[in-house]
């Protein structure tokens, strides 16, 4: 009952150590940074590299003094243009100003109709109507509740009219530019809002502008208020080429350091939906509820003394990001055509290798071709563990930074694939499959521990400029980690069958911490998913049947932990909440509907990638050919079901948690890049092991003593080889390891036993000794001194799915899921 129960109890501590390394975090030391004003500078389009201590005096000086970030500026459309930032900052969520932005290639320059009845203050007329285009949009954004959560607005520019106008367009206090008198104009609102120009293009043009942004900050800092905080963000950009931009804070507790918030949970970088959650936060004033998405901004430490130093960090991760995009779009679709088309030369070779593997079978295809398709499948499963390591060049520094990266990728993926083949346990069945998972699995959990830089702008990452994910695992890491660390586990189960489910546990249980404690992988919906993948693959990996009782235990065991993340998470401050506790708090206050309905619209627009099509490429695979009587997953199921319970956590896992995440199959890709090469690469090593007829060495024929008709066959009848079959798949192993695999290695198989006319007895390993050193056949029946092993009509069935050869020449069956060695191949 305790061996039962064992690994069961495990899973649960493993859970336990999950919840509370996803609810306890660290207590950041608290500095104060209220002020009595806040003034935001915006300069649509400023990045990194237009600051010059020269050319740009006020801009040089205020960074110095203060702290800097990278300032991504996702809104709701793509790209954001000036007047989307404008409105994003007021909204404080991600808003759009209407279709005609949405998916331009460039930007307009900004024009808004700015009325000013009064003298006093201002009315913006298209205020409402993106108030209401908003409001049919995902996200919920509600242009203008940054004025609405003050009671007083100063707005200075056009754009900065838009930040300031309330829902139904009203501006409080408006000057077309800023006039002599600044100080009186900053200080007659605790909010003031100030446009200072956009900067786009290149060359002369841009240089003016960047200018012309500095003198204006230049009188504001001569006006500002007294115990003022100061935001200057670059809003937007200005055309389809995304990239970072500035972000810098100077006021009472942001002196020289980096920005950060809950958003990013990363030093030195912002997102835009951040900045009016920081102006209310230094303000003193609530947020208001439901309304923003994003989170006050914080100073962290660790920012070098040197500005050029600094400065260097946010505009290097520009350049990477902007390389990033482009690269990764040609990787996957490359990664996925090269994968279909390795697929589909393989099916004529799995159809060859299986019918070969009865005799008499026509000739196995050449050598070479099976060594050069197994090379080939490894490669293929080690391209995206590559291509994260890649990371460690800076690629994205050279004058052909795609080119670079293609060449670090391909020289990684070769190194990795000559160092498989060359190990010495390479020939035994599971090795390869065990050795990519396991690389692929470390150089995730590597990247997780050492805080995620290979993943940060990453190809095989996030991108920053998209603004989903600045730190911790990613969609690509999430699968890569989940396929590699359960295929990993089932073959180091497989050497030890007696501890399968206990491997299963730990090695799965590990990765739940990794994905979900909130100083590493920081994703809840991927620790929830993994654990509910965990525990399927750990009902399974003992093989048998599915049966209802396994179902119902592994279903309950994910709703539980389901439910136990989400309880912890929501009683978490809002402003640190994750993805469960804010679905959540939507379901418990009534705006659940905006949540799912921002979660299927990022589903379905997840959709369109080559991530998507390798997966249901991968499915076809598996469905049409692998599962199919000669495509080998069924033998290498019956043999090795570690390995079925393995691919069944990760489709359960990377489902579940693409669905969830709003990722739709991103993740499922990922894994499906690593497993279904793996997959096919052990179907075709398990027919190719079953075909084998290497003759080993076989001690001279004696003549024996003739045992007694009544003892004869006593000690060992009615025990059948998976060797002999009745014209379909005999003469080989069964899927265990090839002549020579030394016993205990990775997927270490039966060794059925092969009875010739001659009377000579072969094994797939080649050790097949009769103690007596005797054997007769009559009518297709051979006896040894020390036992009998019969074969009845050619036919060998096991038992339970391996069979192992003694050295007294006793043929025995082992302890695996039934496999029936008939025609159909199953």
């Amino acid at each position: 009952m305790l061996r039962r129960l064992t690994p069961w109890l495990i899973v649960l501590a493993v859970v336990i150590g999950s919840m509370v390394a996803l609810s306890v975090r660290p207590v950041a030391a608290t500095v104060d940074t209220e002020a009595d004003y806040v003034v935001v500078v915006g300069v649509p389009g400023l990045r990194w590299d237009d600051l010059d201590p020269q050319v740009t005096p006020s801009l040089w000086a205020l960074a110095e003094r203060g702290a800097i970030g990278a300032l991504s500026v996702r809104s709701a459309s793509e790209p954001t243009c000036p007047a989307d930032g404008w409105l994003t900052l007021g909204a404080g969520n991600y808003a759009g100003w209407g279709d005609e932005s949405d998916g331009a290639e460039t930007c307009a320059p900004l024009a808004v109709d700015v009325e000013e009845p009064d003298g006093i203050g201002a009315n913006v007329p298209r205020q409402p109507v993106a108030v209401d285009y908003n409001g049919r949009q995902p996200w919920g954004a509600v242009p203008g509740a940054l004025a609405e959560s003050v009671r007083c607005t100063t707005a200075v520019g056009p754009g900065a009219a838009i930040a300031a106008a309330r829902p139904f367009g009203r501006v409080d206090r408006y000057a077309g530019t800023l006039p002599t008198d600044a100080a009186t104009v900053l200080s007659q609102c605790v909010l003031s809002i100030v446009d200072a120009g956009t900067v786009a293009g290149d060359g002369a043009a841009r240089a003016a502008a960047v200018e012309a942004a500095d003198d204006v900050l230049g009188r504001v800092l001569a006006a500002r208020p007294a115990r003022s905080l100061v935001l200057v963000a670059g809003l937007s950009d200005t055309g389809a080429d995304q990239r970072l931009h500035v972000a810098i804070a100077d006021g009472p507790g942001w002196d020289r350091s980096w920005l950060t918030s809950a958003s990013t949970a990363r030093d030195g970088y912002l997102a835009l939906v951040d900045l009016a959650p920081t102006a209310l936060t230094a303000l003193g004033r609530e947020l208001p509820a439901g309304r923003f998405d994003g989170h006050a901004a914080t100073a962290a430490d660790g920012r070098p003394a040197e500005l050029a130093d600094a400065m260097a960090r946010p505009a290097d991760a520009d350049r990477e990001a902007r390389a990033q995009g482009r690269t990764a779009e040609w990787f996957f679709s490359i990664l996925t055509a090269a994968q279909i088309a390795l697929y589909a030369l393989l099916v004529p070779l799995l159809r060859r290798t299986y019918a070969h593997s009865g005799p008499p079978g026509p000739p196995l295809p050449p050598r070479w071709l099976m060594d050069g398709a197994e090379l080939a499948l490894i490669a293929a499963a080690l391209v995206t563990p590559a291509a994260l390591v890649a990371d460690l060049v800076p690629w994205w520094r050279s004058g052909r930074p795609s080119l670079v990266f293609a060449a670090v990728t391909i020289a990684l993926t070769l190194a990795g694939t000559l160092a498989v083949r060359l190990a010495r346990p390479y020939r035994a069945t599971l090795w390869p499959l065990g050795a990519v998972a396991a690389t692929a699995a470390v150089v995730v959990i590597s990247d997780v521990l050492s805080g995620s830089t290979l993943q940060l702008n990453g190809v095989a990452g996030y991108s920053t400029l998209a603004g989903g994910r600045y730190a911790g695992i990613g969609t690509v890491g999430l699968g890569v980690l989940t396929a590699g660390i359960l295929l990993a586990a089932a073959a180091l189960g497989q050497m030890m069958r007696n501890l399968r489910p206990l491997i299963m546990v730990l090695l799965g249980g590990t990765a739940v911490m990794v994905v979900g404690s909130p100083f590493l992988g920081a994703h809840a919906v991927g620790a929830v998913a993994l654990t509910a993948g965990v525990c399927v693959a750990t009902a399974l990996c003992t093989g048998g049947w599915i049966g209802f009782g396994r179902i119902a235990a592994t279903t309950a065991a994910g709703l539980m932990v389901t439910i136990g993340f989400a309880l912890l998470d929501v009683r978490r401050p809002e402003a640190e909440r994750g993805s469960l506790g804010r679905i959540l708090a939507s379901l418990v206050d009534g705006s659940s509907g905006i949540a799912v309905q921002r979660a299927t619209g990022s589903n379905v627009v997840a959709l369109v990638s080559p991530l998507t099509l390798l997966v249901l490429t991968v499915a076809a695979l598996v469905w049409f050919v692998l599962l199919r009587p000669w495509g080998g997953l069924k033998r290498l199921f019956g043999l090795k079901p570690a390995v079925r319970a393995a691919l069944a956590g990760t489709a359960v896992t990377t489902l579940a948690a693409g669905v969830l995440g709003g990722s739709a199959l991103h993740i499922a890709g990922a894994a499906a890049a690593v497993a279904g090469p793996l997959a096919a690469l052990t179907a075709l090593r398990v027919l190719d092991h079953a075909a084998d007829r290497t003759r080993p060495p076989v001690a001279p024929m004696t003549e024996p003593s003739t045992p007694s008709e009544g003892t004869a066959g006593d000690s060992a009848t009615g025990t059948e080889s998976g060797a002999s079959t009745s014209g379909g798949t005999g003469g080989g192993d069964s899927g265990g390891d090839p002549p020579g695999d030394p016993a205990g290695s990775p997927g270490d198989g039966a060794d059925p036993v092969v009875v010739d006319r001659a009377g000579t007895v072969e094994t797939s390993a080649g050790t097949a000794e009769t103690s007596a050193g005797t054997a007769e056949t009559s009518a297709g029946t051979a006896e040894t001194s020390a036992g009998t092993a019969e074969t009845s009509a050619g036919t060998a069935e096991t038992s339970a799915g391996t069979v192992e050869t003694r050295r007294d020449g006793v043929v025995t069956v082992g302890d695996d899921a039934s496999v029936s060695n008939k025609d159909d191949g199953s």
